[in-house]
């Protein structure tokens, strides 16, 4: 965690609880690839110069105008578009992060909206209606020569818009690795099990509430070093990460896990009614069962 992250944490300027994970991401590439591919681009509004950055505004506009979005793909917490090229190949990828509360919202040339990202919690209507009544939360716009639009929805301002994104340093998604590589990369080193959980270059995709639901799914507790885990337990440690995140994006979200109503002060084991637990884990609030999670 950077220093810069950790100040506005302990300031009260992000929640980290909230923060868009992999389920929410999916949902946002999901609306992406339904509702807004093989789409002509016929104008892009990226004056936002703190979301854009370091793209000069009109930069990215140059990049897309005339071309169209051929496919929108994900490895953890990142999303990315692909674009149409010419003859030469295909054009440049869009890369699009959704920040701490960012909702992708797209409408076809009729107005029909389809989105998907963070959920919108508290305040008066929708993430749509909103970004009706506050345009400024748009921070990132493209139009299409049908009329429709895809556009970035983001309250907090924390989200990011950039021509070819770097994802060298990302691990293996969290949804799809295979149990054999997952011991491998979750087992390695001495770090406490959360801490590996929420490293994005060992496994990329899970974030703060994931990593509780997984592994109290998995019954075991998050100081645990991975050092201390055997092949059943990490074998078990990964069928409690896929079940989990599989859930989320089917329920839209990772705050619809069973145990996440519960991480609260007075909160109860869902299972056997135990007093849930508070520990703070690589510097990150953690919620536990003390009765089961071993």
């Amino acid at each position: 965690m950077s220093p810069a992250f950790r100040y506005a944490e302990q300031h009260g300027v992000i929640d980290t609880d909230v923060v868009p994970e992999l389920p929410e991401v999916e949902s946002a590439r999901a609306t992406i690839q339904r509702a807004a591919l093989h789409r002509t681009i016929a104008d892009v509004d990226d004056r936002d110069t703190w979301e854009c950055r370091p793209h000069a505004p009109g930069e990215i506009r140059a990049a897309l105008v005339d071309r169209r979005l051929t496919a929108a793909c994900r490895q953890g917490k990142s999303l990315w578009c692909e674009t149409s090229g010419g003859p030469s190949g295909s054009g440049p990828v869009l890369g699009l992060h959704l920040g701490m509360s960012g909702r992708i919202l797209v409408t076809d040339g009729t107005g029909a909206l389809t989105e998907g990202g963070d959920r919108i919690a508290g305040g008066p209507g929708g993430a749509a209606e909103q970004a009706d009544r506050r345009p400024e939360w748009v921070r990132f716009a493209i139009t299409f020569a049908d009329g429709g639009t895809l556009r970035l929805f983001d309250k907090r301002r924390l989200g990011r818009v950039r021509l070819e994104p770097d994802l060298a340093d990302l691990g293996p998604d969290a949804e799809r690795i295979g149990l054999a590589a997952f011991r491998e990369r979750v087992g390695r080193g001495t770090a406490p099990v959360k801490a590996r959980l929420l490293d994005q270059s060992v496994l990329a995709g899970v974030g703060n509430l994931l990593a509780d639901e997984t592994l109290w799914r998995a019954r075991l507790d998050p100081r645990r070093r991975v050092d201390s885990l055997g092949n059943d337990e990490l074998t078990r440690l990964h069928r409690a990460l896929r079940t989990a995140t599989r859930a989320a994006i089917r329920d839209g979200g990772v705050h619809t896990g069973v145990v996440i109503a519960h991480r609260r002060p007075g909160g109860h084991c869902p299972r056997c009614g135990a007093a849930m637990e508070r520990a703070t884990v690589g510097g990150r609030t953690t919620w536990f069962c003390p009765r089961e999670q071993t």
